[in-house]
């Protein structure tokens, strides 16, 4: 199991990246800040991380989300290389993320299957049908604004879980980024609930 930031451990089955598992992140605002939230704390602890076909992905913000460049591995371009590419990481790292859009079934088969074999962590960034756990963001909310003026500085987030070993999912209030870059709960608090039940609440 690969550590994550523990406002993010209660969303997922074992409190962690469960190795061998692919996890599916929804597209959509947020997304990117999740990604990096999900591998800061074991890139930290000594965990290899590779990012494919996320050009626009910031290094700065990576840093600020605790990941350490010196085990970072970033391919902005796979181009038609993106298989071969992904296979090479998941044989050397810990953790790959890997674009789900137009990524054809036996693919998706064949890049879960290799993170099985090699105990790595498959982050599909997309749609991805099988994925062990899928993950989403929503009520997005920038901080810092104060009458359309400020510097936005911390963004709110519900994000839902669902999948295996979650029984009718979970959800949770997050900060990505905090203020100060990394994870941190809604209200200075860890809040990680039934999706049923919150979303009772709310309506």
């Amino acid at each position: 199991m690969l550590p994550v930031a523990g406002p993010l451990a209660g969303l997922l089955p074992g409190g962690g990246l469960r190795r061998g598992s692919t996890v599916a992140l929804a597209p959509g605002p947020g997304s990117t800040s999740l990604l990096l939230g999900l591998v800061g704390e074991a890139s930290a602890q000594g965990a290899w991380v590779g990012v494919v076909g996320r050009p626009e992905l910031g290094l700065v913000a990576a840093v600020e989300a605790g990941v350490a460049l010196e085990r970072f591995a970033l391919v902005p371009h796979p181009g038609r290389d993106l298989l071969a590419v992904t296979v090479a990481l998941l044989d050397g790292m810990d953790v790959v993320a890997v674009p789900g859009a137009g990524v054809r079934a036996g693919d998706r088969q064949r890049l879960a299957a290799r993170a099985r074999q090699r105990g790595a962590v498959l982050l599909a960034l997309g749609p991805w049908p099988g994925a062990d756990v899928e993950l989403g963001c929503a009520d997005v909310q920038w901080q810092g604004l104060e009458a359309g003026a400020g510097r936005l500085c911390s963004r709110r987030i519900r994000v839902r879980a669902a999948g295996r070993g979650l029984g009718p999912g979970r959800t949770a209030g997050l900060v990505l980024p905090a203020d100060g870059g990394g994870v941190g709960g809604d209200d200075g608090g860890e809040r990680v609930a039934p999706a049923a039940r919150v979303e009772a609440v709310a309506g």
